[in-house]
C-alpha cells in the first residue's frame, strides 16, 4: 500500500486556466496513471486533511457540483482508505513538522504512514526526499522522463 499525497489528485483533475508549463504537464500526466491504476484497484491511503485540501484547489477550476462528485466518488472507493484525523494526531503532525522541516500537512502523511509502515508516497513534493524511510513516486528522474517525452511529441 501506498500513502497518496493531495497534489496528485489536484494535478490529475484541477484544470488551469492558462497554458500550464512542461513540468506541470508531465505531473498531470503521470498523476493521471497513477489515478488510472487506483481506478484499476490499486489500494493507497490518505487522510481526511488531504482530501479537504484537494477540494480547496480543484474548486477554483471545477463546478461545485463535479468537486463534490470527485469527493464523494474518492470517499466511496473501496481501494483507498481514508484516515481520521483527530485533534490529537494533527498537533502531533504539526510537532512532528516542526522536527522534520515540513507543513503540517506533509507531516501528517509522514506520522500516518509510519504508524502503518507505508514507506512509499505518491507525491511531487520533494520535501519527501529529505524524509528518511519514505521513497517518494514518481521520483525525480521520472518526471524529467515524461517532461522529455512530451517535449519530443509532434504538437
Amino acid at each position: 500500500m501506498r500513502f497518496i499525497d493531495a497534489n496528485v489528485f489536484i494535478y490529475a483533475f484541477y484544470k488551469p486556466k492558462k497554458t500550464p508549463d512542461l513540468r506541470s504537464l508531465a505531473m498531470k500526466e503521470l498523476s493521471k496513471s497513477i489515478i488510472k491504476n487506483i481506478q484499476r484497484g490499486e489500494e493507497v491511503l490518505t487522510t481526511v486533511i488531504h482530501l479537504s485540501e484537494v477540494a480547496n484547489i480543484i474548486k477554483h477550476s471545477l463546478p461545485e457540483h463535479e468537486v463534490c462528485t470527485i469527493i464523494t466518488t474518492l470517499f466511496t472507493m473501496d481501494n483507498i482508505e481514508i484516515v481520521d484525523v483527530s485533534k490529537e494526531l494533527y498537533l502531533k503532525a504539526a510537532v512532528l513538522g516542526q522536527t522534520l522541516n515540513l507543513d503540517p500537512n506533509d507531516a501528517l502523511a509522514v506520522l500516518v504512514m509510519r504508524e502503518r509502515n507505508i514507506t512509499e508516497i505518491y507525491t511531487f513534493d520533494t520535501d519527501f526526499d529529505n524524509v528518511q524511510g519514505i521513497r517518494r513516486i514518481p521520483s525525480e528522474s521520472e518526471i524529467k522522463k515524461k517532461m522529455n517525452e512530451l517535449a519530443t511529441m509532434p504538437h
